[in-house]
């Protein structure tokens, strides 16, 4: 079996789907490509089990065949290949695998293909389309919030709700909370999926910078994305989000109008100072002044900063941890953002002042218990 293909152009698409391999996998063969050759036609299909990508690839040949491919070698022999034509001699008995370039020649061994797991296919019991850009800044908006706790599956993905009137996505990890919705996003029938971070990961670096249209289709099991030549095939997460919507409070007497950048550079300076397993810096609230300070008693450091702001109610002194407060403001691309509060001991919730008319963002985060300094 040969075929005859461009190197730039093999390790481009060799790349999209490369960061589904991981370093030690369930079954072995998954460090491999799967190469499937249809005549003009390569498809490559990287797994790990719970995640596939596949894409598709137009080389020279008028053979059939397949092959298991060692990802690591192939791709750094390619990195350091010039942009050129590469020949591929498998053969088939043996699953040595030969590569020919201008440089000179390179050979590898595979593996037999039918040991490779099969992809699941997604009958698409539902069906919905999305646009690139807005796919990606849901992703981006929510990932960050989504909890690393094995314990509790659910939380260490996205919940989407795609509902007639709008779609939702939703990120917690039991100490904040995002919620992302778009107007510009529907479903006649209606459906919730949890989608995993790995695969939300992996759309994220391999979506084009181009917007264009990313078909889902999903069952109970699988979410089946396609965009372009890429392919992804992803296992849900079957477990039941946690009811967010009783999280976040209805009314708040307490509000904040601040510059985002000042009060995120702010934060910045400020945390420094914070003690490191806890993170707490105190927000106090007076008349239109917000002080920001921290301080680390283990080690006898302390700052601490003012601020201008529009205030809005009693004055109040609450902590936060300053590690989620500036993810949180590092993900909101507006100038002003409102904090709204009730009590030192409630959630306080983050909105963008200026917003696009499709787009509806809310933050959460929960106060951590103010060690009690002058």
């Amino acid at each position: 079996m040969k075929f005859i293909v461009n190197s730039s152009y093999l390790l481009k698409q060799l790349s999209y789907i490369n960061g589904v391999i991981t370093t030690n996998p369930v079954v072995p063969i998954l460090e491999n490509f799967l190469f499937e050759i249809d005549k003009n036609h390569l498809t490559v299909t990287a797994s790990d089990l719970q995640t596939s990508m596949i894409t598709e690839i137009t080389v020279e040949s008028k053979e059939r065949g397949n092959i298991a491919v060692p990802a690591r070698i192939l791709l750094d022999t390619l990195k350091n290949l010039p942009d050129q034509p590469v020949t591929f001699s498998i053969d088939e008995s043996t699953y040595s695998i030969e590569l020919s370039s201008d440089n000179g020649r390179y050979k590898l061994s595979g593996e037999n293909a039918t040991d490779f797991p099969k992809v699941p296919s997604v009958s698409n019991d539902f069906s919905a389309s999305i646009s690139s850009d807005v796919l990606l800044r849901a992703i981006n908006n929510t990932i960050f919030a989504t909890s690393n706790d094995e314990l509790r599956p659910a939380m260490t993905g996205v919940y989407v709700n795609l509902g007639e009137k709008n779609t939702t996505f939703v990120a917690t990890d039991g100490h904040r909370l995002v919620r992302y919705r778009r107007a510009d996003v529907m479903s006649e029938s209606g459906n919730t999926i949890i989608i995993p971070r790995k695969a939300l990961n992996l759309l994220k670096s391999t979506l084009p910078s181009e917007n264009t249209d990313v078909t889902i289709d999903f069952n109970t099991a699988n979410a089946f994305f396609k965009f372009g030549s890429i392919r992804m095939i992803c296992r849900l997460i079957d477990e039941r989000f946690p009811d967010y919507e009783n999280v976040i409070p209805t009314s708040s007497t307490i509000k904040m109008t601040i510059n985002r950048a000042d009060f995120l550079s702010s934060l910045k300076r400020i945390s420094i100072y914070a003690n490191k397993t806890t993170h707490q810096v105190r927000l106090k609230i007076t008349g239109s002044e917000l002080q920001v300070s921290a301080e680390d008693l283990d080690f006898s450091n302390e700052a601490n900063e003012r601020l201008s702001c529009e205030h809005e109610g009693e004055d109040i002194e609450i902590g936060f941890n300053a590690r989620f407060m500036i993810e949180m403001l590092s993900n909101l691309d507006t100038d002003q953002i409102k904090l709204s509060m009730s009590a030192p001991n409630k959630a306080g919730i983050i909105l963008p002042v200026e917003k696009d008319k499709n787009e509806d963002i809310l933050m959460l985060v929960m106060p951590v218990m103010l060690n009690q300094y002058v």
